[in-house]
């Protein structure tokens, strides 16, 4: 089994010849001025930040991100990096400076209006511009060349993390020829005939292909990639779709399901599921018998919430005995508000939930309690250990780390995870109980079915879900990646390369 221990083994016998590099978008933490002047340190939230964290740790490496923070530049020295965590500094965080133009540009233009909607199936159009596309390439050139000054190996192992460097593979390959890179791509790759409507789409596959490795999700991802590569660059692949030839570089591409930690740190600090019951129920002003359900999510039109709120509906409608007796939660972290569609959705939310409480509310009873603001895992990890069902209902997700941070949440064996099919996290978790969110009506009869559900089975199901996330571990998923790193790393001759990853094991996703 893949541990902390494990992989710090691993990686002292083991010779990248330098740090491990990450470079993502998003900083593990952040400093943020308070009203007083002070500066507070605020844990960031998402699947990323989950599951690299611990790798970062174990490895003592660097950690290259846009540095957000209304306090990030009071506390860097003076090559933009700090040692965290301040008390006992185990890695290294470099921070990078963008403009207002550049985050217009590079963030929430290209990655988040042409990119996020051009890889999810959740009816929203990509919108293409060429001016957010020049941005979105010199920034990634930027990000670049950090990586670069913080490394004095000719040969670093760099992870290159998510669809916001799309062109830093190759942009890296460039400056450090000899370099270990990989690329991993959280989110959903477009079906092949979706693919071609980007006008870059030949730039962003040229970029990728700068990886040595090159992960994704699912194996659907895979063949989508495979798929694009073979439709629009005159590229070679190999019999089992695995290795890609193009412009005399080789690049594998492998489903890495991600996970997360386990043990996960947050459930051993957080306090008895009682107290944490008793908690909510109290901040919340809830009768202690209240079925409650929780669903926590990034406030993104990808992630069904208006859905789940119809389904609730539904429940209350069909169940009428559930009236006064269920509240759900939904936790909604406020995300890209300055973006026309994050704010309809935001508005269309509100306007939901407003009038389904009006509906079936009475008195002080709310059956939806809608949560806007960033919470940190501590707090998330209370609502999950206090619920009686976790409702994941994603349109389209790369995984979804939610429903696996539930399952580790749940050390008492209970709780029910209502889970959307159109996840990842779907083909891993079968215990569940699983969803079509768009089909309301079927949802509300699932919810009814997993809030009568007995004790022994959400027994039964809870622990065949925990001894699946306990194995397939984010340590398992970083221990494989970097297993297949130094394999390339080891320069084995090309046909000898070939048939090492074609007789891979299959992962679970697979």
């Amino acid at each position: 089994m893949w541990t902390a221990a494990r992989l710090q083994r691993w990686l002292a016998t083991s010779d990248f010849g330098g740090p491990i590099v990450v470079l993502a978008n998003r900083e593990p933490v952040r400093h943020d001025r308070a009203a007083d002047g002070s500066i507070v340190v605020k844990q960031s939230g998402g699947g990323l930040v989950t599951a690299l964290q611990p790798l970062i740790e174990a490895c003592s490496g660097v950690w290259v991100a846009h540095g957000a923070g209304t306090a990030d530049k009071a506390v860097v020295d003076w090559r933009d990096g700090v040692d965290l965590p301040p008390a006992n500094p185990v890695y290294r965080l470099r921070r990078v400076w963008l403009d207002d133009d550049e985050q217009r540009g590079y963030y929430f233009g290209f990655s988040n209006e042409a990119l996020w909607p051009w890889c999810h199936r959740a009816h929203v159009q990509p919108v293409f511009r060429s001016d957010d596309f020049d941005t979105y390439r010199a920034v990634n050139a930027r990000f670049a060349d950090a990586v670069c000054e913080e490394v004095d190996s000719n040969a670093p192992l760099v992870l290159v993390q998510d669809y916001h460097f799309a062109l830093a593979p190759r942009m890296l390959r460039q400056r450090r020829p000899f370099s270990t890179v990989m690329s991993f791509w959280h989110i959903p790759w477009p079906r092949p005939r979706d693919c071609e409507a980007c006008p870059w789409a030949r730039d962003l596959l040229r970029g990728l292909l700068g990886s040595d490795i090159l992960g994704f999700q699912t194996p659907s991802d895979c063949h989508h990639f495979v798929d694009a590569v073979e439709s629009l660059l005159n590229a070679r692949v190999n019999g089992a779709r695995t290795v890609i030839t193009h412009a005399g570089r080789r690049t594998v591409v492998r489903a890495y399901p991600i996970s997360i930690e386990w043990p996960s740190r947050w459930a051993r600090r957080s306090p008895a599921i009682r107290a944490c019951r008793e908690t909510v129920c109290r901040e919340l002003e809830l009768d202690a018998q209240t079925r409650l359900a929780v669903g926590v999510d990034r406030l993104d039109y990808t992630k069904g919430i208006t859905e789940k709120f119809l389904a609730i509906e539904k429940l209350l409608e069909l169940h009428p005995e559930f009236v006064g007796r269920f509240v759900f939660v939904q936790i909604a972290e406020p995300s890209r508000n300055t973006l026309a569609a994050y704010r309809a959705l935001r508005a269309r939310l509100v306007e939901t939930a407003a009038r389904i409480n009006r509906r079936f509310g009475n008195g002080s009873y709310r059956p939806i309690v809608l949560l806007e603001r960033h919470h940190e895992p501590a707090d998330v990890y209370r609502f999950l250990r206090a619920a009686d069902l976790c409702y994941v209902g994603s349109l389209h997700d790369g995984m979804n780390l939610v429903a696996k941070e539930f399952v580790a949440a749940r050390d008492d064996d209970r709780g029910v995870l209502v889970l959307s099919q159109f996840t990842g996290a779907a083909r891993e978790l079968t215990d569940a109980l699983l969803v079509n969110p768009y089909a309301i009506k079927d949802a509300a009869r699932v919810l009814a079915r997993a809030l009568r559900m007995t004790e022994e089975e959400q027994t039964m199901r809870m622990r065949a879900m925990r001894a699946l996330v306990s194995e397939f571990n984010a340590y398992k998923w970083i221990g494989e990646m970097l297993t297949d790193a130094a394999r390339v790393r080891a320069r084995l001759p090309s046909a000898a390369l070939d048939a090492c990853f074609d007789q891979l094991t299959p992962s679970i996703a697979g």
